[in-house]
Formats: C-alpha cells, structure tokens, sequence
C-alpha cells in the first residue's frame, strides 16, 4: 500500500498549484495523473488570466464585474478573495519565470475580454495556459514532487465520514493499488466529453465530480453550463476570446456587427453567455452561414496577429481551411465550461466546518480548480478567471489540506478487500460478451442529448428528453463491453469507466437544469425567459441518494456588498 499524506488527484494548474503549496507547507505530497501532467487541458488556454494589477484598476472592481458576469449567482465572498489575492499570484507566477507580454514602459500587458469593464487580462500571446502549466511543471519537477503518472483513480476510500484514501489503475500496466492517504484533493478538471462537441480534450470526463459525488459529497449549480462563442465548427476547437479583446468583429451573412443590436456598449466584448445567445439568434434567424457567423480580425492587421494570436492562425488554417489574415473564419457557440462542480469552501474543503450540515461532504477531501465549485463563477463564468481560479484556489486547498493533514490521523484501510472489491468489479466487465455496446457509441448519444437538450437555449420538453435519454443509456451501461481482454494499457477499459463517470453526472446537470425554472447567466430558458431573483436567487445543490438517484436541495447565495441588477453590457 502507498501512502502519502496529501495526494492530489489531476495534474493540471489547479492540482500543480495545490502541490506546490503543499510542498512549501512541508506534507508529503504525491499527485496523480491519467496522463503525462504538461498534457492537461489547462494547456489549452489561450487568452490570458485576469488580475488587476494596473494602477489604473482595482480589485474591487475586478470583483464588481465578476459578479455582474456571474448574473449574482456567484458567492461573493469567495469573489473577493478570488480578486483581491489576484495580483500577488500574478507575481508570483512572474518569479517562477512565466514571461507575461509586456508594454512599452516594461509592465505587464493586459488585453479587454468579454465582461470586463477595463483591459485586465493578462497573457502570453495566445498561449497563455501552455506556458503557465510549463513553467509551474518546471518547479514542481525541481522540488522532486512524487508523481505517478497515467494512473487512473476508481474510487476514494471513505471511513467513518473522512478521507483514507484512494484506489487507482496503473493504465501502462493494469495494475490497481491502494493509496492511503489523510487528505485528498481533486483537481481533475471539467466535464467536457459530456458534451459533444466541445472545446475539451478528449481525457477532460467529468472524473472528480463523479467520484466526489459517488463517495457522499455535494455537487453545485450543476445545470451552468458555459458555451463559448467562437468555436469552430468542424471539431469544437477553440478560437481564443482574445482576438475579440485585441479587437476582432463578429459578422452575420449580410456583413453586419450584429453584437450592436445585442450588446450596444460592449458588441463583441459583451460576456460569454450574451454573445453565445446573440450568435444563435443570428443563425436561427437565417443571417448565419451555414450554421455559423463569422469572426473577422482582418483589421487588425499581420503584425499584431502574427505577434499576440499566432496559434489561431494556424487553427483556422488546419481546422477551418482559413487564413484570417485574408478572410474571416466561421465560428458558432460550442460547449465550452461548467461553472457548477463539487461545493467546497473558500479553502478547498468540501464539508461543512460551521456545523451546521448545510451541504453534505467528506471530511479530509478538497477540491480546486473546474471540478471544484467555490462559487466564484456563479451562473457564467467572465474569461480569464477560470486560470485565475485554478491559481487562487488550487494554492487554498493546498494549504487547506496540508493543515487538515497536519492536525489528523490516518483513517484505517483494509487493503486486501479493497483490492479484490476493485478487481471483481474489473472482471465483472471483462465478462460482458463482447458483442455488446461499445462505449464510443453509447458516449456519442450521450453527448448529441446534452447538446440538443441542455445548451445555449433550453426549455422544459427539451431538457426533458435529454434527462430521459441520459436515464435509458444508464441502464444501458451494463451492456458495454469492452474488445481488448489484456491489462496493458487498455484505454478500452479506461472508456468504460469514463463512460460510468459522465453519465452519472449528465444526470446530475440535466436534473439541475429542470428544476431552475428561470435564466440566469448561462442557464437560458426559452419557457423562463426571465431571471427570478424572488424564487432562484439560490444555489442548486445535488447528493446522491441512497438509491443512487440525486436529491435536491438548495443553499443561499452570499452577498457582502453588490446586490443584484439588471445585467446588461
């Protein structure tokens, strides 16, 4: 049996922030990772990370617009933590080597992004998230952190309410252990290939919630869900926001800036969900292009593209058969981000410490990054805070969990049950027949239900039948077999277990998402087109119940000084 005592599970920014800081604190500190830590989807952030850090702004009013973003939705506590430690991570990210572009006076340059009512985001041309993953990898490979790489986490070990740790395959060798540990934190990422498409790499399976969820603790908000306006059609990929900060216009087929009529103020640069909303108008309405609209950064001319937005450049040229220098690149909204995800506080944990049981959790587990939910976000994320939070709150709960280590004993293990548990439950699907249901095939319906039922619009009888189809392939689930019988790196085997993990929490988001019964932020609803501060200004909380349905309930939101207004940009 390994044992460590904090183990963080996911290696992208937020799990690599929470082991550094672990570290520093002294734990011994283990991460563990399906894949390689440098291939996370934290690297595929492009525009930049916000922070106030120009004389010209403050945090407050960093804060202000996040919360405006969030549609009052997001705990504002939480919100002015996230921006007033803002800028000191930002630095401290400087000193690790991260190269941020700069201006002309040799300070950190920030462009404007859709929300944001001054240029805040700071960036690394158009790469932002590749170098912030790097760099932060080089320290933590210089501290010689414990890393086990391509191991895949089945379950976490709960006894007695707390955290004794986890069970975990090795991929390359079909090998499962148990790791003990006193506290855990997840930092698995999203829930992208719940959707399809989406903007998310093919590893990002909605792996934490589910196991948080599976092991007794609370998931939040789970029906806001972020789609992205500008994605490409073909696949999903993304085209960062940054080119509408540096400038780029959205046009519909008769060649108009139609943001104009959405969002007179801020046109493209208005927040995610209203630009999303305004490009599906556009297209319903028979002004898109073959189900797009198109982004146009011709204006602004080689240099600056060439120098701040490369990447997408050859984006739109592999993907899209597009040169933007020449021509505009068509881009519809796609799935993109969930702001919802497994409740903890502002220091990572994921139960209740005021005693007063208003959610359900487990003692010793910590969450952080896109899998967390501390509320920053709320009902629509701004861009450029999703990195922000991974740094802000993936350093908290490392902290957190480092001191709840430090205070507690290890949690008892019976090691030989566990591995034979684990290893009848693998056996039970190496048995199915093999001309069963591919899990490809089962995942596919899955992800076309979410995106017909639960996406930029919704409405009762949609996300009804999206409920309903996401119920039948779970019991379907059982019939998924897998072809390759060895245990050397089977991903056959890694995609039925995925599989098990996103369906559960396709549930979860489809019976969240019915039962808000208003739009807020992400969340827009055709048969509630108004928000209903009167009735939703809550937060959708879900459990697992006893017979493995989920159990609703709902929590308040925390205000501290911005209450809520009419949103428009």
């Amino acid at each position: 049996m390994r044992q460590h005592q904090v183990i963080i599970v996911g290696g992208g920014l937020a799990g690599m922030r929470a082991a550094q800081k672990a570290q520093e604190m002294g734990a011994d500190v283990a991460m563990i990772s399906k894949i390689y830590p440098t291939r996370s989807h934290s690297a595929a952030a492009q525009g930049g990370v916000q922070a106030a850090v120009s004389p010209d702004d403050s945090w407050e009013s960093h804060a202000y617009d996040t919360v405006k973003g969030s549609d009052y939705l997001g705990d504002q506590d939480a919100i002015e933590i996230l921006c007033s430690e803002a800028p000191d991570d930002i630095y401290a990210l400087e000193r690790m080597g991260v190269i941020f572009n700069r201006t002309d006076d040799g300070t950190i340059d920030a462009r404007a992004f859709g929300g944001t009512s001054v240029k805040r985001t700071c960036y690394v041309a158009d790469q932002t998230g590749q170098v912030l993953l790097h760099v932060m990898w080089e320290q933590l490979l210089k501290s010689g952190l414990t890393l086990y790489s391509e191991w895949f986490v089945t379950r976490l070990l709960v006894e007695d309410g707390r955290i004794a740790g986890c069970v975990a395959l090795e991929i390359p060798t079909g090998r499962i252990e148990v790791f003990r540990a006193k506290a855990i934190v997840l930092a698995t990422g999203g829930i992208g290939q719940v959707y399809n498409p989406t903007t998310n790499g093919l590893v990002v399976t909605a792996d934490g919630q589910a196991l948080a969820y599976a092991a007794g603790a609370t998931l939040m908000d789970m029906e806001s869900v972020q789609h992205h306006p500008t994605t490409m059609k073909a696949n999903g990929v993304l085209i960062t926001e940054g080119a509408r900060g540096e400038g780029a216009f959205l046009l519909n087929a008769n060649g108009e800036r139609f943001m104009e009529k959405y969002a007179p103020n801020m046109k493209e640069l208005a927040s995610r969900d209203v630009v999303s909303r305004a490009e599906t108008l556009e297209i319903r309405e028979g002004r898109g292009i073959d189900g797009c609209v198109l982004l146009d950064l011709r204006h602004l001319g080689r240099d600056l593209i060439m120098s701040k937005l490369s990447q997408i450049v050859e984006l739109a040229r592999d993907y899209a058969n597009t040169n933007i220098l020449e021509a505009p690149v068509p881009i519809r909204p796609g799935h993109h981000y969930i702001m919802g995800g497994i409740k903890t506080d502002v220091d990572g944990r994921t139960w209740d410490v005021s005693g007063q049981g208003r959610w359900r959790g487990v003692e010793g587990l910590f969450a952080a990054g896109e899998c967390a939910n501390v509320s920053v976000h709320g009902g629509n994320r701004l861009g450029g805070n999703s990195l922000l939070d991974t740094i802000v709150f993936g350093r908290r709960s490392g902290a957190g969990a480092t001191e709840y280590a430090n205070g507690s004993d290890w949690a008892p293990t019976s090691e030989d049950a566990l591995l034979a548990d684990q290893e009848a439950a693998v056996k039970a699907i190496f048995d199915r027949p093999s001309d069963g249901l591919r899990a490809s095939h089962v995942r596919l319906e899955m992800g076309t239900a979410m995106d017909d039922g639960i996406a930029v619009f919704r409405n009762e009888e949609g996300m009804q039948a999206t409920l309903t189809r996401v119920r039948e392939l779970k019991k379907d689930y059982g019939r998924v077999s897998v072809h390759n019988r060895g245990r050397v790196f089977n991903t056959d085997l890694l995609s039925v277990l995925e599989l098990g993990y996103m369906l559960d929490v396709a549930e979860v988001i489809a019976v969240s998402a019915l039962n808000r019964r208003e739009s807020r932020g992400a969340h827009a609803r055709e048969d509630y087109p108004e928000r209903n501060d009167e009735e939703y200004l809550k937060h959708t909380i879900v459990h697992r119940g006893a017979d493995g349905d989920p159990v609703l309930d709902f929590l308040p939101v925390t205000m501290t000084r911005w209450q809520p207004q009419e949103r428009t940009y």
